[in-house]
Formats: structure tokens, C-alpha cells, sequence
């Protein structure tokens, strides 16, 4: 009986050191902390003043509970880094076993992201590459340089730049300085228009053509709209001023910015600039039933959603989550495994088959 007894104590252990070592990381089942007989997942979201992450939020718990887990959800105030800081800080001690974290400032996390990597606790970058930090596990997001591109090359096919004589006048706004997806969206644009710009077809008369320059603190559409008025100011654009043929906004709460600046300018569907944005949020795709901004690229948060759930599934096994892209991600620590969802354009002629007829919005919603 004892030799019985100290086999099946030696198997036990043998049991455990195998959940820990399995896919070379700790079986979130060998030691979690659980509520109710479920696994505690934090998930960070940057603020509630922006209609995307709510949904972002909102699709991320409903799956991970549908999927057996206890959520953890919190925003961090309206863009708040300390109150974000506190909300994960609150998470790692309170028992999570992965954290889902879209970064209100990427860079903004690295002290407390130490304690999730002293605990073992796997870190899922969510849609937004969280920098400096080799407690990040995973990065979870949209083809960003995509996005851009996408923007770019509607701008380049609805002006004709490839034939048109032109010259075009231009503007650009982007987002938020602290955001790394910036540089994917601004950059993916400018690798279609730049050329246009250099060789003069396009043209900037405002003259803010860096990022630096084009930048939008907290995506903000009241301080789109204030930078946009004092463009139309200085450059004298109006129905009859000076003609204004595009608008490349990397959003859709810049573009909703520069709207509002046009239509104060006396600006109507007749005679609006090409505005691009992006998320299609709902004053945006009433907008473009309005026939005022003329597209948003599309990234449906339900996907990424079911993706991060993958994710976490794998992980809670110790096994490793699935990834399509292990080149381009650096957060200053190294690359960052990624999966990498697509972006479409969506059109007005698109509203009612890519977000309506999916589910994404009911037609009430955007009337």
C-alpha cells in the first residue's frame, strides 16, 4: 500500500511539472487562480469616448465568456495612462492569467507589464503594439500598413493620379502621436502618395505634410475640427476659394473633425472633398449615406475578437497561438508574433451588404 501510495504522489508530480512545461510556458490550468470554476482574463480597453472600443470591449467579453472565461473588463477613464496602469496593476493581483491590453500609450506600460512577466501571466497586445516591453507575448491586430495603403490608393484611383495632369491640393491628418498604428497608417498612405507629392501632382497648401504635423492627440474630433478650421483660414479654402480635392484622414473621429470644419465652411455633397476614414463608426457611415465622406476601411472587431479568443485558448492549453506574420512587428525588445486581420474599403454602395446584412449594425443605426 505505501509503495502504492508514494507511486500515484510521484505521478502527481510528474502531472504537474508536465502541465507546467508544456508549449514552453505554464499551463494557465496547473495553478490558476479561478472564479466560479473559470479562468479570469483581464482585458484593457483605452477609453469609452470613441464608439470603437466599446465595441472592441463588448465583442471581446461576450466571446471570451461564451468561450468559458471570467472576464476582467475595464476602460482606462477617457484616455487616462494612470488609470489604465491601475486597472492592470488590479488585474495581475486579482488573479488574471492572460492579458488582453489595447494601450491608451504604447510605451506608457513597461514597469507594470514587469509584474505580468514575474507571474508568468501571457500579455496579448490588442490592435494597438504595446513598445518596450518583453512581457508582450502576442500582438493581435489588423494589416495597419494595409489600412493606409488602402487609403491612399482609393485618394490615387478617385482623382485618376496616374493620368490626370492635376495638380490636386491635399491635406492629411492622422492620429494620436503616442500611438504606434500611426506610423503604420500614415505610412502605408504616403507609400502611394509621396510620389504624387514630390513630383508636385499633389499638393499640400497648408504645407503640413509631416506627421508630425498632421498629428491628432487622443484621435480627438474637436481638435481635428480646431486644426482644420485654422487650415481653411490660412489657405482660404472654400465652395469658392481656393479648391480643396481631398482630405486624407487615418480615422473616422478625425474625419467626423474635418467634416464638421467644412460644412462650417459652407461645404455640401455637391461640392465636398474626398475624405477617407476609418472604423466605419456610425456618424461616419451616416455621413456617407449623406454623401459627405466618401469611405472608411472596415475592420470588423468580431473578427479580431474570435482571433484573441484563439489566442487565449491556446494559451490556457500551453500550447502556441496561431500567427501569419513574425517579421514586422518590433516593440524595441524584438519582433512580436502577430496575427494580422484584413481591412476592406467600404463604400456607400457597401453599407447595406458588408455592415448591415452581416449584423454589424441594424439599419436604424445609421439612418
Amino acid at each position: 500500500m505505501k509503495k502504492a501510495a508514494k507511486f500515484t504522489k510521484i505521478v502527481g508530480i510528474l502531472a504537474v511539472l508536465f502541465a507546467m512545461s508544456v508549449g514552453g510556458g505554464v499551463s494557465l490550468f496547473a495553478n490558476g487562480q479561478k472564479d466560479d470554476g473559470k479562468v479570469k482574463i483581464g482585458v484593457s480597453m483605452p477609453t469609452q469616448s470613441l464608439q470603437r472600443w466599446n465595441q472592441d470591449g463588448s465583442n471581446m467579453k461576450a466571446q471570451l465568456e461564451a468561450a468559458g472565461y471570467n472576464v476582467d473588463l475595464h476602460y482606462g477613464g477617457d484616455n487616462d495612462i494612470p488609470t489604465q496602469v491601475a486597472q492592470i496593476e488590479n488585474m495581475i493581483t486579482g488573479g488574471a492569467k492572460v492579458l488582453v491590453i489595447a494601450a491608451i500609450d504604447g510605451s506608457a506600460l513597461t514597469e507594470v507589464l514587469k509584474q505580468a512577466k514575474e507571474k508568468n501571466i501571457p500579455v496579448i497586445a490588442y490592435d494597438r503594439l504595446i513598445m518596450n516591453s518583453d512581457a508582450v507575448s502576442y500582438y493581435a491586430s489588423f494589416d495597419n500598413f494595409k489600412v493606409g495603403t488602402l487609403q491612399g490608393s482609393y485618394i490615387e484611383s478617385r482623382l485618376n493620379l496616374k493620368t490626370a495632369p492635376g495638380p490636386f491640393n491635399i491635406e492629411l491628418v492622422t492620429g494620436a502621436p503616442d500611438d504606434n498604428n500611426v506610423n503604420f497608417f500614415f505610412g502605408g498612405a504616403m507609400s502611394v502618395l509621396k510620389p504624387y507629392i514630390d513630383s508636385g501632382k499633389l499638393k499640400v497648401p497648408s504645407g503640413q505634410t509631416t506627421q508630425a504635423q498632421a498629428a491628432t492627440p487622443n484621435w480627438s474630433t474637436e481638435e481635428s475640427q480646431r486644426r482644420f478650421e485654422n487650415i481653411i483660414t490660412s489657405v482660404k479654402y472654400g465652395p469658392r476659394g481656393v479648391k480643396l480635392d481631398a482630405v486624407l484622414c487615418s480615422n473616422d473621429s478625425t474625419a467626423n473633425g474635418v467634416t464638421n470644419a467644412l460644412v462650417n465652411a459652407g461645404y455640401t455633397r455637391d461640392n465636398f472633398p474626398i475624405l477617407t476614414g476609418q472604423d466605419c463608426d456610425k456618424p461616419s457611415v451616416k455621413n456617407m449615406n449623406a454623401g459627405i465622406q466618401a469611405m472608411s476601411v472596415f475592420k470588423d472587431t468580431r473578427t479580431l475578437a474570435s482571433k484573441v479568443v484563439e489566442m487565449v485558448n491556446a494559451l490556457a492549453k500551453g500550447t502556441k497561438p496561431t500567427v501569419n506574420d513574425t517579421t514586422t512587428y518590433n516593440n524595441g525588445t524584438g519582433i512580436i508574433p502577430s496575427f494580422l486581420c484584413d481591412p476592406i474599403i467600404v463604400e456607400p454602395k457597401d453599407i447595406q451588404t458588408v455592415l448591415i446584412d452581416s449584423g454589424y449594425y441594424k439599419a436604424a443605426d445609421i439612418q
